[in-house]
């Protein structure tokens, strides 16, 4: 009882937090370093984007730190690659370890390759033959524990810096998750709660924002600076539920859920299932969809949709390798394709 009493009271906090933050409407498309909503993570990407509360280990960070808690190596590594939209790759790298008595410690690094972008000015709109590159990067430091059998819980700081010519802005970000399993005694019942995203807001400054202006009535230039506008980062609230289900002894099904509440774009749900075969071949499936598209989209409806993946995991004594695949439908573009080798000890 006291265990659900715990559990209880960090869901009404994290709904107390998501209704004073809550937004939507208007707000959609006014926040900015969406770069956190990037997912990683093959195994969850070919759920749907929806195991918040049945990953575990390394897998587990991104979309829940609670998850990393349950990791049964003493370290985990991790490098993944996703080819994103519009030609841009998405690359990941992680590092878990675990300290017996005091939690889990991960650290975690995604960075985003858009590629060479032309300098263009009015007097030289096909370009000035210069060119420049904008990076975006998100350094997150998180922990996680096991504060009973049944409950766990894991926060993430993450710095976040964007990096446009000769403008550039970095903020903190926190990311705080719950995941309750056997919920009601029954075994591989699984509920979870995630806030994400909650932090300061970010303003660009640099020497971009500079502009030269002539004064009278002697026409001395002079320089002024461009006071660019604050924006928010994307928070977003999910309630996630999952079961897995051995068939025998060497089949197992998982189905995952999510209601993911956005403050800056259309509410989503997501859903995905696995299927495993003796703990080494893996097949997954998704499907996510936004409660009403047509209001930020029009008539386009949502940009993601299928989702479906496979993974490999090979163990022996004190060390275990795991290579997945997921492949995300992308409406307008090429769908996205992404990899990731996980290696533990």
């Amino acid at each position: 009882m006291k265990k659900i009493f715990k559990l209880i009271s960090v869901i009404i906090l994290l709904l107390a937090v998501n209704t004073a933050f809550a937004g939507g409407g208007s707000r959609t498309g006014t926040a900015g370093a969406t770069q956190l909503l990037i997912p990683v993570g093959p195994r969850g990407i070919a759920m749907g984007e929806s195991n918040l509360v049945t990953a575990s280990g390394i897998e587990a960070l991104y979309w829940n730190p609670a998850g990393v808690s349950h990791m049964t190596n003493n370290a985990d590594v991790l490098f993944s690659y996703m080819s994103y939209i519009a030609d841009i790759g998405v690359q990941y790298g992680a590092v878990a370890a675990n300290f017996e008595g005091f939690g889990t410690v991960s650290f975690a690094v995604k960075s985003l390759s858009v590629g060479d972008i032309p300098v263009t000015t009015t007097t030289n709109p096909d370009g000035t033959g210069e060119t420049y590159s904008p990076t975006e990067i998100v350094a997150g430091v998180s922990y996680s524990r096991m504060l009973t059998d049944a409950i766990s819980v894991g926060l993430t700081a993450n710095f976040v810096t964007e990096t446009l010519a000769e403008v550039s802005a970095s903020g903190v970000s926190f990311d705080f998750g719950v995941i309750y399993n056997n919920l009601a005694d029954i075994n591989g019942l699984s509920i979870g709660v995630v806030a994400k995203n909650f932090g300061s807001e970010m303003t660009f400054s640099g020497t971009g924002l500079y502009q030269v202006v002539s004064e009278p009535p002697y026409g001395v230039n002079r320089y002024l600076t461009v006071q660019a506008a604050p924006f928010e980062m994307p928070f977003n609230f999910q309630l996630a539920a999952g079961y897995q289900r051995p068939l025998d002894a060497i089949n197992t099904l998982e189905f995952t859920g999510i209601y993911m509440n956005n403050n800056f774009s259309p509410d989503e749900f997501k859903f995905g299932a696995e299927y495993g075969y003796n703990k080494m071949f893996f097949v997954r499936a998704g499907y996510q969809f936004a409660s009403d598209p047509g209001d930020s989209f029009g008539d386009s409806n949502y940009l993601y949709g299928f989702t479906a993946g496979a993974g490999f995991n090979y163990q022996v004594e004190g060390f275990s390798v795991k290579v997945d695949y997921a492949y995300r439908y992308a409406q307008f573009f090429d769908g996205n394709n992404v990899f990731a080798l996980t290696l533990g000890f």
